[in-house]
């Protein structure tokens, strides 16, 4: 390990360490529809709201309606989802690899996920990820500011007492990869889950445009994308690979 290499690497959990989005964004469209909104398909979602916490959806959806959403709303829409889970959620098995050898190399890593702190639990227990990541689980619940906003980040890093500046942030989502840069970290997006088919690298180029000091699809790009120091916060960006 170099001695530029990152201290701590916050993962995103959903669309990068699983492949869960397509699932989430399926059950989101249906619940948001069930609640009398038919303005947002699956297209919408991933455009505008990947990455954003349910409370801030629920807000947007709340302002068009011009009232609030039922009672039950997010308890339904997480049983859909978990319903989903069961049936056909994956690992991404390369990207819980660089996990893996991170942690094997002494880096510290945490997820940093907007959604709920019961979702990512549900999560990693059913796909068997407790292990490399421990209590080191970060919800977009416990800041005042979901993604685009720093807050999620610095709760993250100051938590796990690293210094902004020594962490690296794996995001999936223009808000993500903002609310990195934001924080002071050095951010990779990440363009290979299946929620991203047919448009990778219209996505990529967002994630770029959004800060990312590089875009990978492959996921066992994201080790070495991680260790190069000269992508660092000021480095020209790029697609790698």
């Amino acid at each position: 390990m170099t001695p530029d290499a990152p201290r701590l690497v916050l993962f995103d959990l959903d669309g990068c360490l699983v492949d869960s989005e397509p699932l989430s964004l399926q059950a989101l469209v249906a619940e948001i529809r069930a609640a009398g909104f038919d303005g947002l398909d699956f297209e919408d979602m991933r455009d505008r709201f990947l990455g954003v916490t349910l409370a801030d959806i629920v807000a947007h959806v709340e302002s068009e309606l011009g009232h609030a959403v039922p009672e039950g709303f997010g308890d339904r829409f997480h049983e859909r989802l978990y319903a989903l889970y069961a049936e056909r959620l994956e690992r991404i098995d390369a990207m819980v690899a660089v996990a893996e050898r991170l942690a094997a190399e002494g880096v510290a890593i945490a997820i940093a996920s907007g959604g709920s702190a019961g979702r990512i639990r549900h999560t990693l227990d059913l796909t068997r990820l407790r292990e490399p990541f421990g209590d080191r689980l970060f919800s977009g619940e416990e800041v005042g500011r979901g993604k685009p906003a720093p807050d999620l980040f610095l709760h993250a890093a100051r938590r796990l007492d690293m210094p902004p500046g020594t962490a690296c942030v794996v995001e999936d989502s223009p808000h993500g990869i903002e609310g990195a840069r934001r924080a002071g970290m050095r951010a990779i997006g990440f363009t290979g889950g299946t929620h991203l088919d047919g448009i990778r690298a219209a996505q990529a180029r967002r994630l770029l445009d959004a800060g990312a000091a590089c875009v990978v699809e492959d996921a066992s790009e994201v080790y070495p994308a991680i260790m190069d120091a000269r992508l660092g916060l000021d480095a020209p960006r790029r697609v790698r690979g």
